[in-house]
């Protein structure tokens, strides 16, 4: 069983006022309440809304399949040897939050319906039990990250980690040999700011699905590391709705891929037009 990683190194961010993110991605050869009031819907934070506002909304065939194939195939941050096979999860998803904070669980819960709602062929939802979850995120403070880091993946690894990336958040997925993801394992930071958790909450969720790796390359998806978004934006939607069509499937070669694609792109867009009211 093999094990692949995201995490967001750090770097500024204008609304935080504190260093944040990146994604890194790694095959690795094994794993490792204070009830306060709710904060402002995505839609009520200014960061979200001016992006909302601005957000490129239509693209071509060349600039979905683009954004795909980088993300979806490989992964930035390499252990144990690059890997270009489609990884997904074939089952249902459920996410469990573990943390004492009750406000960034309700935003955590809100995040998965979000995505639930714009995934077509996804079955994702939160579960009360830690037992019955497949996909654990891990609420910590800022000052927490790297023994929390340490703990899951041990010392060495975490050296490694906080060396090259420095990182705000952190995803990582073990998958089977049939490159079917079995489980994920999250862990955000919940005291730099609304803005910055929804936005590490949404692209943590996301590559823990199995698009982890970043790319520089792109410049309208979360998954690169200069774009900060704070909501599951068209582009994204695009890629993982892709990824998750049922004509993909786990273990694909980029070969595959490419023979399915058109099809999956011809109902892909349709579904995305129809979820977010685009113009035909």
């Amino acid at each position: 069983m093999r094990q692949c990683h995201s995490a967001h190194p750090r770097r500024q961010h204008r609304c935080s006022g504190r260093p944040l993110r990146s994604a890194v991605a790694a095959a690795l050869a094994a794993l490792v309440t204070v009830v306060v009031p709710l904060p402002a819907s995505a839609a009520e934070i200014p960061a979200i809304a001016a992006r909302q506002r601005t957000e490129k909304k239509s693209f071509t065939d060349a600039e979905i399949t683009d954004g795909f194939f980088k993300t979806a195939f490989g992964a930035e941050y390499h252990l144990a040897g690059r890997v270009d096979r489609i990884r997904k999860y074939s089952a249902p998803v459920r996410v469990f939050a573990d943390g004492r904070r009750a406000d960034r669980k309700a935003q955590l819960a809100k995040v998965v319906k979000d995505i639930a709602a714009r995934i077509r062929n996804l079955d994702i939802a939160m579960t009360e039990t830690d037992g019955d979850a497949n996909v654990r995120v891990k609420l910590v403070r800022d000052r927490d990250l790297y023994h929390t880091i340490s703990q899951a993946y041990g010392s060495e690894r975490a050296r490694e980690i906080k060396t090259s990336l420095d990182p705000q958040c952190l995803s990582g997925f073990r998958k089977n040999e049939a490159f079917e993801i079995e489980r994920s394992d999250v862990i955000l930071t919940v005291d730099n700011g609304d803005f910055v958790f929804l936005d590490c909450a949404y692209e943590e969720l996301l590559q823990s699905l199995g698009p982890i790796n970043d790319t520089s390359s792109v410049p309208w998806t979360m998954f690169n590391d200069n774009v900060s978004m704070g909501y599951f934006d068209v582009y994204d939607q695009y890629i993982l709705n892709l990824l998750y069509d049922p004509r993909v499937k786990a273990g694909m070669t980029l070969a595959d891929v490419k023979a399915v694609l058109p099809d999956v792109l011809v109902d892909v867009r349709a579904w995305v037009r129809k979820t977010n009211n685009l113009a035909e």
